[in-house]
């Protein structure tokens, strides 16, 4: 069935659906990721957004219960150049066509993904529309336009856990205050602002007891259990338009020592005082690298984010840039020199994407001994 993509600047790029038809939007993104597409469509980082992989032949390896990083489908659709509907693999359970029509997410194929890609390059990340019954070009990109976009909005509310639950034999259990978690020597409580499994995997592999609670969770509440550090996960969308978040944050500070990755990392950014800015088109992918400013290595890291944070908005005395992007030169990680709290824009947990940063788990643990 042919499918219509528009974007809010009036380009229209053409497809076919492999999933059924329907219309739906959301800001249009480009992972350069080769692999594990099933990881970034379980990501909750992607909420809002409509991926485009620029790799060209995606669906080869089917999908498993195993490389789920959260319990859903969490992008508005997913644009690949060619789909492989005949997955070839030991561990696929099912085909990537199925697994986008449980969840009810639009697949489409067929579509010119260099171009797409070389065009959000050149023009930013845009509003976007895709449609298999409205194929009205100009209707279509007035859709766009009218979309509500990222900026400002709260998506954090739409991912976090609804209750608290534990992390126990490599799943979520749940019950809360550290009921439900595994066993371990350090109590860590983790915010779930859109969280992937494979953070709560490697702290618990760690020596860790993980308790997941959600996102609006109260400092004192946080406090009252205990623990011995503080863990604030990714998440999608603006994190100036967080309700209810920024603030309960700034109070935990000095509290317990925290560690602060990629949606975590821009709110520690803005309790420390300092400012977010929307990136021109973000950093997805599994190639991504980072220089880590104390060492002088360079680190390939997995990354999802549209935001940044502003280093010049916070007063250096105070907080210090670790690691850079290499490709831009931007904000990639920070530390508080005075407090116990650190955090990297990038995804150290992978899933997908190259380990080097799992050290950044064991400096968590260290600094909570």
């Amino acid at each position: 069935m042919k499918a219509l993509i528009a974007l809010e600047d009036g380009r229209i790029f053409e497809g076919r659906t492999f999933t059924g038809s329907g219309e739906v939007s959301g800001e249009m993104v480009f992972n350069t990721s080769m692999s594990g597409y099933q990881e970034v469509l379980t990501d909750p980082s992607y909420r809002g957004q409509i991926i485009t992989m620029t790799y060209p032949l995606i669906g080869n390896y089917g999908v498993n219960p195993e490389d789920m990083e959260s319990g859903r489908v969490h992008p508005e659709a997913f644009i690949v150049k060619e789909y492989n509907a005949i997955p070839s693999n030991f561990r696929s359970k099912n085909s990537l066509a199925d697994f986008l029509a449980e969840y009810g997410i639009m697949g489409i194929e067929g579509v010119d993904t260099r171009a797409l890609t070389k065009h959000l390059r050149t023009a930013g990340a845009k509003k976007g529309v895709i449609s298999t019954s409205d194929l009205d070009p100009a209707s279509l990109v007035a859709k766009a336009q009218a979309s509500p976009g990222l900026v400002g909005r709260d998506l954090v509310r739409e991912v976090t856990c609804a209750s608290p639950y534990g992390w126990s034999d490599n799943q979520p259990a749940p019950g809360n205050n550290f009921s439900s978690a595994g066993p371990g020597k350090y109590k860590v409580v983790a915010f779930d602002f859109g969280l992937k499994y494979n953070q709560a995997r490697l702290l618990a592999d760690r020596d860790c007891r993980v308790q997941i609670v959600p996102a609006t969770t109260s400092a004192a509440e946080v406090l009252a259990m205990e623990p011995d550090g503080i863990f604030l996960s990714n998440g999608p969308g603006d994190p100036a338009g967080i309700e209810g978040v920024i603030d309960n944050i700034r109070t935990l500070l000095g509290k317990k020592p925290i560690f602060g990755i990629c949606l975590g990392h821009q709110i520690l950014g803005l309790a420390y005082g300092g400012k977010t800015y929307k990136l021109k088109f973000g950093h997805r992918g599994g190639n991504q690298p980072v220089k880590d400013l104390q060492t002088g290595k360079v680190e390939i890291t997995s990354q999802n984010h549209g935001f940044c944070v502003d280093m010049a908005s916070l007063d250096p005395e105070l907080v210090e840039l670790t690691h850079i992007n290499l490709n831009d030169n931007s904000c990639e990680g920070m530390r508080h020199k005075k407090l116990p709290a650190f955090s990297v824009q990038y995804h150290p947990e992978n899933a997908p994407g190259p380990r080097d940063s799992e050290y950044l788990f064991d400096r968590f643990v260290a600094m909570m001994r």
